[in-house]
């Protein structure tokens, strides 16, 4: 008998489009934030305890984006990506034992914001809404930008996932103002 290597887990990623242009856009917005999606689950993967992972990513408006954000935020506005948590991840909710599919949590991605901040900031917008569904996924996983050490890490594990992609690294602006003033 050989010993067979173990299947890779099979994620549920559910991209769900309710509002905004995100088809016109971002050709292929469904096929790439799952993969992305994918990327990032398998950095994070002994945090899933070898757990098939289940997340759902919502493209929608800023009113929609808004609205979650006053309703589990208390903060009014829009912002670009809202993560929500399971808190199995965490600890914050309790892990049941028999559980095969680990539900991580929900990101929420604004379509005027995400197209505002991408002009803005000279970036392409496919680029700039891959960067935030790594962004959103990886606070889902408890990483945060609370801190210089805390933003330090999550900004290489976002630089690390969107290169294997070709998106450019979304921070190198602030690093060439930092060295120059």
């Amino acid at each position: 008998m050989t010993d067979r290597p173990k299947p890779r887990p099979a994620h549920a990623i559910a991209v769900e489009v309710c509002a905004g242009d995100w088809a016109g856009a971002f050709p292929g917005l469904e096929e790439r934030a799952t993969a992305l999606a994918l990327a990032v689950f398998d950095g994070e993967a002994a945090r899933l305890g070898g757990r098939w992972a289940e997340v759902s990513l919502l493209f929608t408006d800023d009113a929609e984006v808004a609205r979650l954000n006053e309703a589990f935020r208390g903060r009014a506005g829009p912002t670009n990506v809202l993560s929500f948590p399971s808190g199995l991840l965490d600890g914050r909710a309790p892990r049941p034992d028999g559980m095969t599919v680990l539900p991580v949590g929900d990101v929420a991605l604004a379509f005027e914001t995400v197209a505002r901040e991408a002009r803005t900031q000279g970036k392409a917008f496919a680029d700039h809404a891959g960067h935030l569904v790594v962004h959103g996924l990886l606070h889902l996983f408890g990483f945060d930008h609370a801190g210089v050490e805390e933003t330090r890490v999550m900004e290489d594990l976002e630089r690390s996932v969107l290169s294997r992609f070709g998106i450019p690294d979304p921070y190198a602006d602030e690093a060439e103002e930092a060295l120059h003033g």
